[in-house]
């Protein structure tokens, strides 16, 4: 086999453990990955998105980005769900709003604090 190729199954030589235990890059020498830390959550961009996709034509505004835990989130939904009188949703961090409501979301976002941006069409 050529030096040039990486061993992915082999049955001649038994387990892959064996065959790479002598080599550098093994999984066992690696350093863990180092995941990047959000050092300024402030700076970090607050998104307004308009999605539909998979959702039976109907459209919904996310907000991404916000630096808030899930507690401060439902809060935080209650208050936009008032003004705007729809319905809505935490999932996954962010914020999902029933209806396209990216402007006026954008203006309630500023008033709450929160400097955000519009994002996609």
């Amino acid at each position: 086999m050529n030096n040039d190729r990486k061993l992915v199954y082999s049955t001649e030589s038994g387990p892959l453990e064996k065959a790479m235990a002598g080599k550098k890059n093994s999984r066992k020498n690696r350093a863990p990955q180092n995941t990047p830390t959000i050092t300024n959550p402030a700076k970090q961009g607050i998104r307004i998105r308009r999605e539909s996709k998979g959702r039976g034509g109907k459209t919904v505004s996310i907000i991404d980005g916000l630096p808030l835990d899930e507690s401060s989130l439902k809060i935080l939904m209650k208050k936009l769900k008032g003004a705007l009188g729809t319905g809505g949703a935490v999932k996954n961090g962010s914020l999902e709003i029933q209806g396209e409501h990216r402007d006026k979301l954008l203006l309630l976002l500023e008033k709450e604090g929160y400097k955000a941006k519009l994002s996609g069409g």
